[in-house]
């Protein structure tokens, strides 16, 4: 592992990590020479595990790329996303490892309840990814319930989370597809962000209307 950790802190750039950490991140590791480390190494269970223990953001990043995400426990998950707090390590960590789980439903139903904002977030994390690719058994009248009755007033990660959600109901279920963007003109969550040239704004109306055009457009 020290060779790793050693290669990670000669990737590490000043410049990088001053751009990271206006997002909330602590690495200056360039993720496409993260990502080839990964290749390189391929699956390596207890490497990853090895990394994850320093406590290092670029190595947790790599950790998550080269594990076993079927060779966590529920619990072991748990305590992992609530340790990962900065956001790119949270992110890859419901994305690559959770989402892949066999845990994964029993984390989203738990984490959806959690009063913790961060855990919270990923609970929708998990949610927006069900609407999308399993969307049977989910109540997307109650959800859009709690995000019109929760959204506006969630911290930041939460409420981005909720808003993903949000479009992400609009833009598979045309049966919620105006109450969605009903929603999401009455909260105006995000309604100002900034976005740049050619990329499609968080707002919801404006995304889910974009992506249902596009769906169209190519005949889906």
């Amino acid at each position: 592992m020290a060779e790793v950790t050693a290669e990670l802190a000669a990737l590490d750039d000043p410049r990088a990590r001053a751009v990271n950490e206006r997002h909330g991140d602590d690495h200056g590791v360039n993720l496409g020479r993260l990502r080839a480390i990964a290749k390189r190494l391929k699956t390596q269970p207890e490497l990853a595990r090895e990394l994850w223990a320093t406590g290092d953001s670029a190595a947790r990043l790599l950790a998550l790329l080269i594990c076993r995400p079927r060779a966590y426990g529920a619990d072991e998950l748990d305590a992992m996303l609530r340790e990962a707090r900065t956001p790119k390590v949270h992110d890859w960590l419901v994305t690559y490892v959770v989402r892949k789980s066999p845990h994964a439903e029993s984390l989203r139903v738990a984490w959806l309840a959690d009063p913790d904002p961060v855990v919270a977030s990923a609970g929708w994390a998990l949610t927006t990814d069900r609407v999308a690719r399993k969307p049977d058994g989910l109540d997307l009248a109650g959800l859009l319930d709690v995000v019109e009755a929760e959204m506006r007033d969630a911290p930041d990660r939460l409420q981005w989370a909720m808003n993903h959600c949000l479009a992400q109901i609009g833009i598979e279920h045309a049966g919620f597809r105006d109450r969605a963007i009903g929603i999401g003109e009455r909260l105006a969550v995000l309604k100002d962000y900034p976005t740049p040239p050619g990329c499609t704004s968080p707002y919801a109306p404006i995304w889910i209307t974009e992506m249902v055009r596009r769906q169209h457009d190519s005949g889906v």
